[in-house]
C-alpha cells in the first residue's frame, strides 16, 4: 500500500476518533444539566459559512445592511457566491436576503447525529450558544439553553471535551503499559556516556558524561525528554569517571529549539562508528564495507564516534551552503578518505569515496539500544494505571514547557499543520506507534483546546470566569465579535501552519 495512504489512513483513524470523544464531552456535560443539543456531528457540515460571517463583518464596519444567507448548511457558500458575482457585476438589485431551511429544536427529532462533508474537526450545536456556527439568540433565555445554565454547569460544558481528551490519552498510556509494557535504558547502563557537542561543553558537560540527576530527582531512563528537562533545570549531575558531580545551568535556562536543532546535537548516546549495514550500489559497498565495519578515520581525522563524524559533515555543509561555494568546491567537498576495517579483516583498509549529492557515504548506523542493557517491565492491572498516569502527565508536562517557544521566531517555523502530524506516523501499520501518536495528539488537542483564544473552549472559559468574577454576562455582540476575532487567529494559524509545511516540502 502506497505509503502517503497509509499514513493518511492512520491520521484519519486518529482525528475521527479524538474528534468524536472531545465533542461527546461536551455533549454529555449538557446532556447532564438538561441542555438541548441540536447537532452532533464528525467534520464540518457549515459549508463555508466564514465567507458570509466575515461579508457582514465587513458591512457593519462600513455601516451597510446585513446579508441574511444564514441556514441549511452547505448551501452559504453558494448563496455568498452568487451575491459576491452580484456585486462585482454590479448587479446589486439582484442580492437575496434570504433564510434557507433555517432549522430549530424539535423535541420531536432531538439531537441530529451525522457526518460532514469538510474533514476538519467537529462540532455539536449547544442551543442558546454563540460559537463558530454563529448561531442568532432570539428572544428570552429558555431553561433548556445553554445560556440559561448557572456559571459551573456551563465551565464543565465547555471544558468537557479537554477532559475527555485528557482521559483519553491518559487510558490509551495505561493500557499500553498493561498490554506491552516499558523498556528502560537506565543512564547506569549507558557504560560509555554521551557525547557532547560545544554549546554543551560551554555548560561543563564533557564527553563520556552520564547525567544521572536533573535538580535533585533521579533521571529513570535515558529518553528524549532528558534534554527538555537539562533545558529548565537549575542543576545537572553527572557521573565522571565514577564520581558524581554537580553542574550549574543558566539562571535562564536554555533556548530547547536550538539544543534539538544543533548539529551535531547537544548530546547523544556515545555510539561507536560501527556499521549496522550498506546500501546496495553505495561508494561504500564498492570499496568493500560489510555490515560490522568499524570507521576508524575520516579525512585523516580519527573518529570514534558518529557524532564525530556529524562535526565534520556540519563543516562541510557550512561551506557548501556560503555563497562563495561552486560547483568545483561542492565536487572537493563530497570527496572523502576513509580508513575502515571490517569484522573478519586483520589490517584496516584506506579508500577515497565520493558522496552522493546529498552528502550521504550510503551506510546506516548501528542501533545503540543493541549496545547497553535495557530493562523491561511489565505490568498489571493495577500497576499499569500509575505507571500510564506518569507517562501521560510527563508527556503533558514538556508540550506545556515546549509552548512557550511558540511565540518565537525558530517556534513559529516549526507550526505544523495536518500534513506534519500524518507525516509523525509510521510508513507501515504498527498498532503500537499508532495508539502512541494517537495519545500524544489528544494531549496535544486538549492543551491547544483550552488555550484562551476567542473561538476554543478556552477563550469560552475565560468569559465565563470574567462572568463568575463581574456577574454580569457579556453581550451578545461582544461575544459574536470574540467570535470573530477568534476565528480570524485560528485561520492565521492555519495558514502559517500550512505554509511551514510547504516550505518544508519544497527544501
Amino acid at each position: 500500500m502506497n505509503i502517503i495512504l497509509i499514513k493518511a489512513i492512520q491520521l484519519l483513524l486518529c482525528l475521527s476518533l479524538l474528534v468524536v470523544l472531545h465533542e461527546g464531552g461536551h455533549f454529555g456535560f449538557a446532556k447532564l444539566f438538561k441542555t438541548r443539543v441540536t447537532r452532533f456531528y464528525l467534520f464540518a457540515n457549515w459549508g463555508f459559512h466564514l465567507f458570509s460571517t466575515y461579508d457582514n463583518w465587513f458591512r457593519r464596519l462600513c455601516g451597510k445592511p446585513l446579508v441574511t444567507q444564514r441556514g441549511k448548511e452547505g448551501q452559504n457558500l453558494f448563496a455568498w457566491i452568487r451575491n459576491t458575482y452580484y456585486r462585482l457585476t454590479g448587479q446589486k438589485d439582484k442580492i437575496q436576503t434570504e433564510n434557507i431551511g433555517n432549522k430549530k429544536y424539535d423535541d420531536s427529532v432531538g439531537t441530529e447525529y451525522g457526518i460532514g462533508w469538510l474533514p476538519i474537526g467537529g462540532y455539536v450545536a449547544i442551543a442558546g450558544m454563540i460559537d463558530e456556527t454563529n448561531q442568532k439568540l432570539e428572544g428570552e433565555a429558555q431553561p433548556w439553553e445553554f445560556r440559561s445554565k448557572k456559571v459551573w454547569q456551563r465551565f464543565l460544558i465547555m471544558v468537557g471535551g479537554v477532559l475527555m481528551n485528557l482521559i483519553t490519552a491518559f487510558v490509551i498510556y495505561c493500557g499500553i503499559m498493561l498490554v506491552v509494557g516499558e523498556d528502560r535504558l537506565p543512564m547506569q547502563n549507558i557504560k560509555q556516556g554521551f557525547v557532547y557537542n560545544e554549546e554543551a561543553e560551554a555548560l561543563g558537560f564533557r564527553d563520556g558524561d552520564i547525567p544521572v540527576r536533573i535538580d535533585g530527582e533521579e533521571i529513570r531512563g535515558w529518553s528524549a525528554s532528558v534534554i527538555q528537562d537539562i533545558s529548565t533545570a537549575k542543576t545537572v549531575s553527572v557521573l565522571r569517571n565514577g564520581k558524581e558531580t554537580s553542574l550549574s545551568m543558566p539562571e535562564d535556562g536554555i533556548n530547547l529549539l536550538q539544543m534539538l536543532r544543533s548539529v551535531p546535537p547537544f548530546m547523544m548516546v556515545a555510539s561507536p562508528m560501527v556499521v549496522d549495514s550498506v546500501a546496495e550500489g553505495s561508494a561504500v559497498a564498492k570499496a568493500g564495507m560489510v555490515k560490522g565495519s568499524r570507521i576508524l578515520a575520516v579525512d585523516g581525522t580519527e573518529v570514534h564516534y558518529w557524532s564525530d563524524y556529524d562535526s565534520l559533515f556540519v563543516r562541510k555543509q557550512d561551506v557548501l551552503a556560503s555563497n562563495s561555494c561552486t560547483l568545483a568546491d561542492s565536487l572537493r567537498l563530497r570527496k572523502m578518505t576513509l580508513v575502515f576495517q571490517n569484522p573478519d579483516a586483520a589490517q584496516p583498509d584506506t579508500v577515497a569515496i565520493q558522496l552522493d549529492e546529498e552528502y550521504r557515504m550510503g551506510v546506516y548506523r548501528h542501533n545503540i539500544i543493541t549496545d547497553y542493557t535495557v530493562n523491561h517491565i511489565d505490568y498489571n492491572l493495577l500497576t499499569c494505571i500509575p505507571a500510564g498516569m506518569r507517562l501521560g502527565w510527563n508527556t503533558l508536562a514538556n508540550y506545556v514547557g515546549s509552548l512557550k517557544y511558540v511565540a518565537t521566531k525558530d517556534g513559529a517555523q516549526e507550526v505544523g499543520s495536518f500534513i506534519a502530524i500524518g507525516d509523525m506516523f509510521p510508513e507501515t501499520w504498527n498498532w503500537l506507534r499508532f495508539w502512541t501518536m494517537t495519545a500524544l495528539i489528544s494531549i496535544v488537542l486538549a492543551v491547544m483546546n483550552i488555550l484562551p483564544i476567542p473561538g476554543l473552549d478556552g477563550g469560552h472559559v475565560v468569559v465565563l470566569l470574567y462572568e463568575a468574577i463581574t456577574g454580569r454576562q457579556p453581550s451578545e455582540r461582544v461575544m459574536v465579535w470574540l467570535e470573530y476575532i477568534g476565528m480570524g487567529l485560528l485561520i492565521a494559524l492555519m495558514i502559517l501552519a500550512f505554509g511551514n509545511d510547504i516550505r518544508r516540502f519544497i527544501l
